[in-house]
């Protein structure tokens, strides 16, 4: 597969979220076709240890919840060829608890990373995606859609970014930009460790999902990674506004 041709700039991906999992598959792959790719994140260690995986992805210390940091990461993507072809909304952060365990701050955090965010980053390079007609991918969660207990607030967040992905899809049709998102199943990665759980509550969660995936396993970042470059293949030109589900059949289950 060949995103872009060698007689005109190089297409360019901004991706955030890019320390560690689908968000550092992503890059690597979207690299690997031949985007220059700029990752963001809130932590400089692991953005760069992505940055070191491919010579065509760089990295930038960003909060994708900050406006601020947003405006500077499109410019710094931009700056190198002149262009954005590919945002991929992958920053996100989850906070597991019961209603009778809410903390507002906790929610707060993940409307605010989870949402806002994507929202603020596609605004930020808008001008650009119209010049290029370029595509926004979001990465959502089987849970937008799928109901379970403790996680509501996060599934809400979900919900709402697959709403904004429909949305946003028939507002800029006219421009020629794509709009979608992928929903991944339970899939390997540091989420798990970073909501706070014990070791041992992880892996009863992991052992638990794995019953529960009609296709036996959870998924990889490499999963994942694999139809965000497929959709942002100028092959998936006519399609927009879809969310697709990339979760072994977790969903149905």
């Amino acid at each position: 597969m060949e995103i872009h041709s060698e007689e005109r700039p190089a297409r360019t991906a901004l991706v955030t979220g890019g320390g560690s999992g689908i968000g550092r598959a992503t890059a690597f792959a979207l690299a690997t076709v031949g985007l220059d790719v700029l990752v963001t994140g809130r932590r400089p260690d692991p953005i760069s240890e992505t940055a070191s995986t491919h010579a065509n992805i760089r990295a930038f210390t960003a909060d994708a919840a900050s406006a601020a940091d947003v405006d500077e990461a499109v410019r710094i993507a931009a700056e190198r060829h002149g262009r954005i072809d590919v945002v991929v909304n992958n920053a996100g952060t989850m906070h597991p608890g019961g209603l009778d365990e809410f903390v507002r701050a906790d929610a707060v955090e993940m409307w605010e990373t989870n949402v806002l965010g994507p929202t603020l980053v596609a605004r930020a390079a808008l001008e650009h995606l119209r010049a290029t007609w370029g595509v926004i991918v979001n990465v959502s969660s089987t849970f937008g859609a799928k109901p379970a207990p403790y996680i509501g607030q996060y599934g809400a967040t979900k919900a709402a970014l697959e709403q904004l992905t429909r949305s946003w899809a028939l507002e800029l049709a006219g421009d020629g930009i794509r709009v979608n998102a992928v929903a991944p199943g339970p899939t390997e990665s540091d989420a798990l460790a970073a909501s706070g759980m014990s070791e041992a509550t992880i892996e009863q969660v992991k052992a638990t999902e794995r019953e529960r995936i009609p296709l036996g396993r959870r998924g990889s970042p490499d999963d994942i990674a694999a139809i965000v470059v497929a959709l942002c293949d100028p092959s998936a030109a006519w399609v927009t506004g879809q969310v697709i589900g990339v979760d072994g059949g977790f969903a149905l289950a």
